[in-house]
């Protein structure tokens, strides 16, 4: 993995809390976290499936082929695989391309993760998979009391995690990881007593990871005692 400068990360960090404190308007940071970070682990997911798929050829763009085209055994392999199956419809960058003019963004966006979780089901991956968006609750009144206004929302947290230079190749996904903890870290400290005790430092996670490990190579769940984001 390429290794990001400081000087670029700080700038990267600057980037995001501007985008996240944006969007949110008069909303509290607080309760509008999950909307950023489910829009950021979005795209983090949609873009780690579209180069599973393309798997380095230059000649296949996932992203523009048509959804009916997709064999059924790519799909089969890919849940077996991934755990998970994203049609190009319903790609981070498809969805938030359209976003401002799709007046059931709301709803669209609450399909495709309803469609993303329930390609899991009959599959090993299906209680892994299970709730992976619950978080993202495009219904919520913290969005906006009428459903133009929650779109209107949605649509801003959506092209701004799509403005962030998060180039998933370049970096095998360190920086959405750097960037999901650095959101996370930004909250709870902006949040007081109320929101630190749902971050989990990074060392405690780093530490809580090598514990959990040995001699295992399938973890599902683990204790984290700091009770939160490890």
């Amino acid at each position: 993995a390429t290794m990001i400068g400081q000087q670029q990360r700080d700038e990267l960090h600057r980037q995001i809390w501007s985008i996240a404190n944006d969007v949110r308007g008069a909303v509290d940071g607080w309760d509008f976290k999950q909307f950023v970070l489910g829009a950021l682990f979005y795209r983090f997911i949609s873009e780690n499936f579209t180069d599973y798929i393309e798997a380095g050829d230059d000649s296949i763009n996932y992203t523009q082929m048509e959804d009916g085209a997709i064999p059924a055994e790519v799909k089969e392999d890919a849940i077996r695989t991934k755990g998970y199956f994203i049609y190009p419809r319903q790609l981070f960058a498809n969805v938030a391309a359209n976003a401002s003019t799709n007046e059931s963004l709301n709803t669209d966006l609450a399909s495709v993760f309803d469609a993303i979780e329930g390609s899991a089901a009959g599959y090993a991956s299906e209680q892994d998979i299970k709730g992976l968006f619950s978080d993202f609750d495009t219904t919520s009144n913290r969005l906006g009391s009428t459903v133009k206004d929650k779109n209107s929302r949605l649509a801003d947290v959506l092209k701004g995690v799509a403005g962030l230079p998060l180039n998933f190749e370049d970096n095998e996904g360190d920086l959405f990881g750097d960037a999901y903890e650095f959101l996370i870290s930004k909250y709870a400290a902006n949040a007081g007593k109320s929101g630190g005790e749902f971050f989990t430092p990074t060392h405690v996670s780093k530490l809580i990871a090598q514990l959990a490990i040995p001699g295992q190579d399938r973890i599902n769940k683990i204790y984290d005692p700091a009770a939160g984001s490890g």
